[in-house]
């Protein structure tokens, strides 16, 4: 028998889904749920509405089982799903409809109307990952690419949407609208929502799906709580590396002003000139400020540090008013990495004719500090959320590479570089969820910024010519001429992006099978993207060349030797670009007849996306690569859930959606991206993609939250956009975008989840249960290209249309596509303390990483296969909680490979040694 307080808690669940802070989630303390008293549900039996069966509205349900203190639903920890343990917090647009489809579901996979995975708190730590890209990498079907990308079925970020709260983000990221998602620890993180089938409560832009992370709101007890945890790996950790002095605040994220741009170079561009109407004096007084040894001074490390990480978080909750509750959280955290990468580099043309050869030394220090700080208030059934989050992601890299250069000279190359990345993100939310019975409103305004500086990217080219008749043939040497005989540049970027956000949604039940939902949102999306870039100019002898970099430009050289400064491209060094959305939507839940479902919505948006260049110089008109983009789209979605058995039920999807160039897709000015090396530039004569989704889905559930389930599902892209790449006037490489003529992209997905109670076996065993999750994803796509297909490049003299095939070849994959993936986590744990033991296995089988150059082979990565182990044990000492958690990472020792492919050699693109990392790491709770 099923009691009262039972069914108060599965009617708070099923709000948790459609009204996202209906039930908060507990904060997650170590100790794993084992469920409310009384048995589980019993399977099938009555199926009448909920509020039928138990005579109380959904209310008085929630009211009570608040009142009881019963955690609900859970995901992990005892027999979840179909449990009552503690249900992970969604809040997304839209989702403050209550829709009652007459069945006693509470696991949010099924009975949520879309395709979706939700990843809870408990279930992101059993992973032991840092940040949430890696844990979303555990997902059916997603796959982490580069710097924290989360690829949803191989498609590119570009078809990935990222909220947080229900609420769009702006990117630091120059190459990237899409934020990418290792900048968010998880432990600001409640839960981790993956929806992979549209719905029109959603944006538009949305083609392998959208991914929502919920930030903590309202702890059910006041808690604080404080980590600390050492790392490191065999290719780094007390390894030779590299390394500058930089500033004294650099451990910590921050630069101390010694970055700032010096006074000569800060006043020359506020004066708006052409560098060329300066007098040479003033060029050189510019260039002796920029002389800086503590940025240009490369130095070597005997022995890199470990890593370390340390946090807090805190929470509490007080009444207020007669019945309201009013919660506060904070967040902290601090982490500093590093990590070496010995790379093997390689270059061809067409043919087997090999460019060069470079084998480099790149050490990397990541500084990674956050902070959330949210309150949350409740009054009666209406609730509000104001969060605020700050991440700052800095990078300090050194780089040294040994270059064999065999076209078109045979000559050797020292090449020396210094940066410094930082990316900063501030995000304040205001969600309010108001609950008037039947009507439910939901309201949600946000402002964030990101920031991307980089200062004094600095970067020295030394020659050895080998030549015989060259006295110094045999020695590096740095002549400043720009050319073959050395070169010595300087960069200074900077990027800005602003994020407005407003949306309402409001939903009413118009029957008691029919609720509809209409919705509007505003989206504005501004960036002011910056880039200086400054070469450096001789001649210098020979002897002078020899100088190490800060002598090479020190001020005697450069009055003695007459130094100049260049600028290139200031046609291009400044442009902005907004994107401004105005979306509004309908949709209806339907339920005709009991257990048969339809989700079915159409959503209306009209989008203005602009790219202008603007002038860095007074009177300047020589300006490249303007964009003007103004299309409207009407987006129509539907789902249909047919409940075959009360175990087994089938889903249906089509939708029509879009994807629109990115503004770095855009932008025409050249862009390194410091974690592949690789140059960008963008092309003004992008446009829209449209996309038709198709899916359909077979889930079977065996109670207690095991579940199998089989999909397959069919994209078609009309002009999808892809990189190219082709070499500039020099033979440096430049990665190019341009919108192939069509793609198409089917596949076919199974998952599996079981829990086994192993208390049969007895003894150690008795509390213990085993778990299984295990998923496989099988991606095809081709590239449709024809006779008499076109695509339109960019050059300075403007857009051209060129043959399609001269670019693309038919059959071809999409780029970031790997046919294969492949997650299993097996695991044993105990139902009544944290105590976890997890393997993680993950397999990507080769994907396309960059289209080869003028006929040159594509340049493959393979992403391998990767086993990590995963413990955690929690204990009480001295009456306080405490947690240890251990990790080994790479246990196989996988390498990051990419490659080029010909009839007879295999040439390494960009290839290094990952080696296995070790991590510990203890939190303790007061």
């Amino acid at each position: 028998m099923i009691t009262g307080k039972q069914f108060a808690g599965l009617l708070l669940l099923s709000t948790a889904l459609t009204v996202p802070s209906a039930a908060f989630a507990q904060g997650t303390t170590g100790q794993p749920s084992t469920g409310a008293e009384g048995p589980p549900p019993e399977e099938g039996g009555d199926e009448n509405l909920l509020e039928e069966v138990t005579g109380v509205d959904n209310t008085e349900a929630q009211d009570a089982a608040e009142a009881s203190g019963d955690p609900v639903g859970q995901e992990t920890g005892g027999e979840t799903g179909e449990d009552f343990g503690e249900q992970p917090e969604i809040s997304i647009p839209g989702g403050n409809e209550i829709v009652v489809t007459g069945r006693r579901r509470i696991d949010a996979t099924r009975s949520s109307s879309q395709v979706i995975s939700v990843l809870s708190s408990e279930q992101i730590a059993r992973t032991g990952e840092g940040d949430i890209a890696g844990a979303l990498g555990r997902v059916t079907g997603l796959s982490v690419v580069g710097n924290g990308f989360v690829y949803v079925r191989g498609l590119g970020d570009r078809y990935s949407l990222a909220l947080l709260n229900g609420l769009p983000l702006p990117s630091p990221q120059p190459l990237s609208r899409v934020v990418p998602l290792d900048i968010f620890p998880t432990n600001i993180v409640a839960s981790s929502l993956v929806q992979k089938t549209y719905s029109a409560n959603f944006p538009g832009e949305f083609g392998g799906g959208v991914i929502n992370l919920t930030t903590q709101a309202i702890p059910d007890e006041s808690f604080f709580k404080v980590s600390a945890g050492i790392s490191g790996d065999t290719e780094t950790t007390f390894q030779n590396g590299l390394s500058y002095y930089g500033s004294d605040y650099d451990w910590f994220g921050f630069d101390d002003g010694r970055r700032d741009a010096p006074p000569a170079l800060q006043s020359f561009f506020d004066s708006r000139q052409s560098l060329n109407t300066l007098e040479l004096a003033d060029r050189q007084a510019i260039l002796k400020q920029l002389n800086q040894p503590n940025q240009t001074l490369l130095q070597g490390i005997g022995e890199l540090p470990a890593n370390f990480s340390a946090g807090f978080s805190a929470g509490t909750s007080f009444d207020v008013f007669s019945d309201g509750q009013f919660g506060v959280i904070a967040t902290a955290g601090l982490s500093n990495k590093w990590r070496n990468r010995f790379a093997r580099r390689e270059r061809i043309f067409s043919t087997d004719t090999v460019r060069f050869t470079s084998d480099d030394v790149i050490t990397d220090n990541r500084i990674l500090l956050n902070g959330l700080l949210g309150f949350g208030l409740e009054v009666g059934e209406h609730k509000f959320r104001l969060t605020n989050l700050f991440i700052r992601d800095s990078l300090k890299q050194a780089q040294l590479g040994d270059i064999e250069q065999q076209n078109p000279d045979d000559i050797d190359i020292l090449q020396q570089d210094t940066a410094w990345f930082e990316r900063q993100l501030l995000d304040t939310q205001f969600v309010g969820e108001l609950d008037f019975g039947d009507l439910t409103v939901d309201t949600r305004l946000g402002y964030a910024q990101t920031q991307r500086e980089a200062p004094y990217e600095f970067g020295f080219r030394y020659v050895r010519t080998n030549l015989p008749n060259d006295p110094f043939g045999d020695l590096y040497s740095n002549r400043l001429t720009g050319g073959n005989r050395g070169s010595a540049n300087v960069v200074f970027s900077d990027l800005t992006e602003d994020l407005y956000y407003g949306g309402i949604d409001v939903s009413y039940p118009i029957t008691n099978d029919i609720r509809a939902t209409i919705g509007y949102a505003y989206t504005d999306t501004t960036r002011d993207s910056v880039r200086r870039e400054f070469d450096i100019r001789g001649p210098l002898p020979d002897e002078v060349g020899l100088f190490r970099p800060d002598y090479l430009l020190g001020s005697a050289v450069v009055d003695f030797y007459g130094l100049d400064l260049i600028e290139f491209n200031d046609f291009s060094a400044r442009f902005r670009a907004d994107l401004e959305i105005h979306g509004g939507y309908g949709k209806l839940n339907i339920e005709p007849v009991l257990g048969l479902s339809f989700d079915v919505g159409v959503r209306y948006e009209d989008a203005v996306q602009t790219v202008t260049p603007i002038a860095v110089i007074e009177g300047q008109t020589s300006l490249l690569g303007a964009t003007a983009l103004n299309n409207d789209y009407w987006l129509p979605a539907a789902t249909a859930t047919y409940e075959i058995t009360d175990d087994l039920q089938v889903r249906a999807h089509v939708s029509r959606t879009v994807a629109r160039p990115q503004f770095r897709e855009l932008i025409f000015q050249s862009y390194t991206d410091p974690e592949t090396d690789r140059a960008f530039i963008g092309n003004p004569a992008l446009v829209d993609s449209e996309l038709l989704n198709a899916e359909m889905r077979l889930e079977y559930y065996l109670g207690g939250g095991n579940r199998v389930s089989a999909a397959g599902f069919y994209k078609k892209i009309d002009k999808p956009i892809e990189p190219y790449v082709q070499f500039s006037s020099n033979a440096a490489e430049l990665v190019r975008f341009a919108n192939a003529p069509e793609a198409t992209l089917w596949g076919g997905e199974i998952e599996a989840q079981y829990n086994y109670d192993l208390y049969d076996l007895g003894g150690l065993f008795e509390t213990k249960q085993a778990i299984l999750v295990a998923n496989y994803t099988y991606t095809n796509s081709e590239i449709s290209v024809g006779e008499g297909d076109t695509i339109t490049t960019f050059s300075p003299a403007g857009p051209i249309t060129e043959n399609a095939q001269n670019f693309f070849v038919d059959g071809r994959p999409l780029v970031g596509q790997s046919d294969h993936l492949v997650n299993l986590q097996l695991g044993l744990e105990d139902t009544e303390r944290l105590q976890q033991l997890t393997f993680l296995v993950t397999y990507a089988s080769e994907r396309v990483l960059q289209r080869g150059a003028s006929g040159a082979p594509d340049v493959i990565e393979d992403p391998g296969i990767r086993l990590d182990l995963v413990a955690r044990q929690g204990f009480e000492l001295a009456g306080k909680e405490i947690e240890l958690k251990l990790e080994a990472r790479n246990i196989l020792g996988e390498n990051h490979e990419e490659f080029q492919q010909t009839a007879d050699q295999r040439y390494e693109f960009f290839t290094y040694d990952i080696g296995q990392s070790f991590s510990a790491s203890v939190s303790v709770e007061f």
